[in-house]
């Protein structure tokens, strides 16, 4: 059983792959403070059977918690995508050491599973705009997530409150509350397509634009006339790619 695990800012997503299928998506929220052992309990039942270990990181405060995990509970070597890692992908960027595994392993799963060229959309704490051209890293473009902006609003406004997001059904609320959700999705979506527009006018190739993330299902009926493709397990699958090109 191969365990796959992206430990983003916000939230740290685990699925299991048996050599044919991907299992449910485990997701929880990150948390710096907790200890090896504390997140062994929390993980116990879904890592028990791992033969190999794969982690995307973009929280270097993380990695080493993650790697005693695995070497005390499972007496492996965890495989975090980074320095010295076969992707298949090359970064052409001022400072390719700057773009997160996060990226490169959407990158991956990308060229892999649908197109050389593509951009990717990836809705997590930040939003960000890949470009692939030909297995290449062409550029990135990152904004504040949508659930950052909402936190960010109702943190900052003191008449506001903490709401569920539920998807509007016309462009302006009669409430604060489908106010708030018409801003920030219908804001939200309009910002991927003029990004995305942007983005297709600066490259000469026909790209596919997928779209991930935590985030994604509140944008998903907004944006579904258009041409995009929704791929949840998108940076999973990706790891699943860079880990056959080190077996």
């Amino acid at each position: 059983m191969i365990i796959l695990v992206d430990i983003g800012n916000s939230n740290i997503v685990v699925t299991r792959h048996d050599g044919a299928d991907f299992s449910t998506m485990y997701r929880y929220n990150t948390d710096k403070t907790k200890s090896v052992d504390e997140y062994f309990v929390i993980l116990k039942d879904i890592i028990f059977d791992a033969k190999a270990f794969v982690i995307s990181s973009v929280v270097p405060e993380l990695n080493i918690i993650f790697k005693n995990l695995v070497q005390k509970y499972l007496n492996l070597d965890a495989m975090f995508i980074g320095p010295g890692v076969k992707t298949g992908i090359k970064i052409i960027t001022d400072n390719p050491k700057e773009v997160g595994s996060d990226i490169v392993s959407s990158a991956a799963a990308v060229t892999e599973n649908y197109s050389k060229n593509a951009i990717v959309v990836d809705m997590g704490t930040a939003t960000t705009f890949t470009l692939i051209e030909e297995k290449v890293i062409k550029g990135v473009a990152i904004c504040a997530g949508l659930v950052t902006q909402k936190n960010a609003v109702v943190g900052n406004a003191s008449q506001l409150s903490q709401f569920e997001f539920r998807t509007p059904t016309k462009a302006l609320g009669s409430n604060t509350i489908d106010a708030l959700n018409s801003g920030l999705i219908f804001g939200n979506s309009e910002m991927i397509k003029g990004m995305v527009k942007r983005i297709k006018q600066s490259t000469k190739k026909d790209v596919e634009v997928i779209i991930t993330g935590g985030a994604s299902r509140f944008v998903k009926d907004v944006l579904q006339t258009e041409n995009f493709i929704f791929d949840d397990l998108l940076l999973l699958k990706g790891l699943l790619v860079i880990y056959n090109k080190n077996k």
